[in-house]
């Protein structure tokens, strides 16, 4: 490769990430540039691996044989995540349409940008869950008719960084399967039409792999890479004293650490110890003390990282004693949540004894770069209590002699530098195997199990052998792993004037119209969750609780005042194992810090009620929060730049009005099944031709085929022709004078329909087409299935019902094509290669859309 190239590349570089790249980084931007993309990326802790996201981004301006999207998956207990902030400061630096960004905190949050041009550069940062589930068509809180079109844009022109990959197995190897097995993919006549999905695990295991990236000797060399791999860090081993407890042992030792300031971090096992901790020290330092652990909102993990960077934790910045000598120390005190995602450094460190693998993920987090004076590590061990698991016993037992093989020096302590750790792992590695915790059994990825799932227009996916829960895909069949709970709070719920449930269709109406946000919501495990309600000093005034949610937003019960009585703690466990609870913020329940906590009575801020200040809004004209919701008497005022989504009764005023809860939806936001149908007034004429415009600009960005191309086109141009049916005219509320048309200013009246699909009334238009029968008999099969899932459907089911242009039967048969045109294109473009195609037309279609509602605002 020419230096010029890599004289531009670190330059820009450090445009880019404000640090000029170590050896290592400019071999692997040579790697990305000669299509060599190795199996893993292996590296010792402290060496910048969130630097491939810029790397990556440099490599395709370069013209690099790369996919174009990038997803991030980092470790769900990931409170306060590196990737994000890395992320963030590169978009900072580009010009505003240069990178689209979707992230797990920050202005970016689940933004869902991502989605909007299959064609344009884009980072996603998320957990394994958030990514994993969308990935096999059940998105975590994505409605079915949306669950195809993300997984389409992430099974196919994706780079996936897997942060700490030897953490999650099971989750690399479905991201393997996917990538690498030829089952799953296009079939070969159809040559790479689809671009894949590309693996890339991040790894500091030293495991052997064929083709890895790892650090070479000369790249040890660089002044930067030699001092963080060098960095002293003095380990000891100190048994826990008979009688002494565990949280005021690692309390004292912190304390006898922090003699002269300093940064101070204490790792445990516990929440409640870590909390007592937190505790103790505060007393003597107080504001001094940041406690991280998980199970908080995004709004309060904001205000945690602002924390953890004011008091010196993030790596890079100066410690308090270091700023100003008179300065007490500072203290983190933090659970699983702080050994993964986060760039922490600390000057010393205290913790209890874990397994060898979260103890070297401790080790990384103190002395990080190697710019202070030797670490101190104190690692107190406990005696097993009366409960222990004896697996978890001899596992610990054998982490405590493998520690104990360290290189030992004068002052009585071990060298824990990762060079030493590293040497120690290829010296002991029986040792430091027993140490470790088994990767969890996992399930093989089938093409039978992907077609099953890729199903999602099916009613009633849930408690299906066929069809399982993804969940043993993702993590395995962990033995420890506690089931999880989410919790929102909100102040507007689907409730009447009288504080009595709306029916079930007007609750399911109102979360489809203002679903939980990740940004709202707390996730932690559900016996926590049931103890939490059955201690709440619930209102007497309330009826509803709140209403418990499935993953995909279905209703599935109420919760009242009885149902959270004590006795009843193993029945709200089933309920609630795997979902979603959205409570009245009446309730109150949250803590200042954002933690869950029954004694605090306030009500908490919400989404729906600060939704201009609830996160810093991505741009300056347009909300944090794509939706609003509010009670009105009467018709509403209308807002520049929103429309209305749903609109229940709620009740009557005295002169019998009624009285409304109304969701608005901002203008480009296309989420529920209307959406789409609702903004500036547009002729349908007008509106395919834009779509057919929109598809045409993306088939040339994406070079696809002059073929297909025309098939995307094509479907593009007639995707909406079922609008035409009097019925949906009437639903939309269309202007009367004969024109047709595809979207009104006016709320949809979805009882016109009768049940009505317009894609469904669209396909005998569509083959009636002209250019539609000039196209290859298997393009006219991959147009017709376009336009009959564009809104989420036909995978393989779609509604007859109300469709006025043939009889019954023939509506039947039509609906039989459909499902069985499915079943051939899956078996030809794979399951993910027929969603990417299906997010195309969607993705022109929203475009569109975008376009002519910003056209009221010129």
């Amino acid at each position: 490769m020419p230096d010029m190239n890599i004289d531009r590349f670190r330059d820009q570089f450090a445009a880019l990430t404000g640090f000029s790249p170590m050896r290592w980084q400019k071999r692997l931007f040579r790697r990305f540039l000669d299509g060599d993309l190795p199996s893993a990326v292996d590296l010792p802790t402290g060496l910048g691996k969130t630097a491939v996201m810029a790397i990556w981004h440099l490599a395709l301006d370069t013209g690099a044989d790369l996919p174009r999207r990038l997803v991030y998956v980092v470790d769900r207990r990931a409170v306060v995540d590196q990737a994000t902030a890395e992320a963030e400061k590169i978009r900072s630096r580009l010009a505003p349409d240069a990178l689209r960004l979707s992230t797990l905190r920050g202005r970016h949050v689940d933004n869902r940008d991502w989605l909007a041009d299959p064609a344009a550069r884009a980072i996603i940062v998320g957990t394994i869950d958030m990514i994993g589930s969308r990935l096999l068509f059940n998105g975590y809180g994505v409605s079915p008719k949306s669950r195809s079109y993300q997984a389409g844009l992430l099974g196919a022109d994706t780079l996936v960084l897997l942060d700490e990959a030897h953490l999650c197995a099971p989750f690399e190897s479905l991201l393997d399967s996917i990538a690498s097995d030829p089952a799953l993919h296009p079939q070969p006549a159809l040559g790479p039409a689809v671009p894949r999905l590309r693996l890339l695990p991040l790894s500091a295991t030293g495991r052997a792999r064929t083709n890895a990236f790892r650090l070479e000797d000369d790249d040890r060399a660089d002044p930067v890479v030699a001092r963080r791999i060098g960095a002293a860090k003095r380990l000891a081993l100190h048994a826990l004293a008979e009688g002494d407890k565990l949280d005021h042992a690692l309390a004292e030792r912190a304390r006898a650490l922090a003699v002269g300031g300093g940064r101070i971090a204490v790792f445990c096992n516990s929440r409640e110890t870590a909390a007592e901790i937190a505790a103790a020290l505060g007393k003597g330092w107080p504001g001094r003390v940041a406690l991280l652990v998980g199970a908080r909102r995004v709004r309060e993990r904001e205000a945690l990282a602002d924390q953890v960077a004011g008091l010196g934790f993030l790596a890079g910045t100066a410690p308090p004693a270091q700023e100003a000598p008179e300065q007490a120390p500072a203290f983190l005190v933090a659970t699983a949540a702080g050994e993964v995602g986060i760039d922490v450094d600390a000057d010393h460190m205290v913790c209890d004894l874990v397994a060898a693998e979260r103890m070297i993920q401790r080790l990384g987090r103190v002395n990080r770069r190697g710019d202070a004076t030797a670490a101190q590590v104190d690692v107190v061990v406990a005696p097993p209590g009366p409960k222990a698991d004896p697996a978890m016993t001899a596992r610990l037992a054998a982490c405590r002699a493998a520690l104990a093989k360290l290189p030992p020096g004068d002052d009585g302590r071990h060298d824990a530098s990762p060079d030493a750790i590293r040497a120690w792992r290829a010296a002991h590695a029986t040792e430091v195997e027993a140490a470790t915790t088994p990767a969890p059994l996992r399930p093989a990825l089938t093409r039978a199990l992907a077609d099953a799932w890729a199903m999602t227009s099916l009613p009633d996916r849930s408690d299906h052998t066929g069809r399982p829960a993804v969940g043993p895909w993702l993590r395995g069949w962990e033995d420890g792993d506690e089931p999880q709970t989410g919790i929102a709070w909100r102040a507007l719920l689907p409730l009447d004037d009288g504080g009595d449930a709306l029916p079930d269709r007007d609750v399911a109406a109102f979360f489809e119209a203002a679903p939980p946000q990740a940004s709202e919501m707390l996730e932690t495990e559900t016996w926590a969750v049931v103890d939490w309600l059955t201690r709440l000093r619930l209102d007497a005034s309330l009826a509803v609780v709140g209403f418990v949610l499935s993953p995909s937003g279905d209703l599935r019960r109420l919760l009242t005042p009885g149902d959270l009585a004590r006795g009843n703690g193993d029945k709200l466990a089933r309920w609630l194992t795997g979902m979603t609870v959205v409570i009245d913020a009446r309730v109150g329940g949250l803590a200042e810090t954002g933690l869950l906590d029954w004694r605090h009575a306030d009500p908490p801020t919400t989404i729906d009620t600060a939704a201009s200040g609830w996160l810093p809004p991505p741009t300056d004209d347009q909300p944090a929060v794509r939706f609003r919701v509010y009670r009105s008497a009467g018709e509403p005022e209308r807002q520049a730049g929103w429309y209305e989504r749903s609109r229940l009764a709620i009740g009557e005023m005295a002169d019998g009005q009624p009285r409304w809860l109304i969701v608005d939806k901002w203008r480009d936001e296309a989420t529920t099944e209307h959406d789409r149908s609702t903004g500036r007034q547009q002729e349908l004429a007008e509106h395919q031709a834009w779509t057919e415009r929109e598809a045409r600009n993306l088939a040339a960005a994406l070079n696809l085929t002059p073929e297909l191309a025309e098939t995307l086109a094509v479907a593009a141009r007639l995707h909406d022709e079922g609008k035409r049916q009097a019925s949906w005219q009437r639903a939309a509320g269309a202007p009367p004078g004969g024109a047709i048309y595809a979207k009104t200013r006016g709320r949809f009246r979805h009882e016109h329909l009768h049940g009505y699909r317009h894609e469904f009334g669209s396909l005998p238009l569509v083959e009636a087409d002209a250019a539609f029968r000039a196209l290859p008999a298997e393009l006219q099969d991959l147009a017709l299935h376009l336009v009959a899932a564009h809104h989420g459907g036909a995978r393989p089911h779609i509604a007859t019902e109300g469709c006025a242009d043939a009889p019954p039967s023939a509506l039947a048969e039509r609906a039989t094509a459909v499902a069985l045109r499915f079943a051939r294109l899956q078996r030809r473009w794979g399951p993910w290669g027929l969603a990417w195609w299906e997010a195309l037309l969607r993705a022109a279609d929203q475009r569109a859309s975008r376009l002519n509602d910003e056209r009221e605002d010129g």
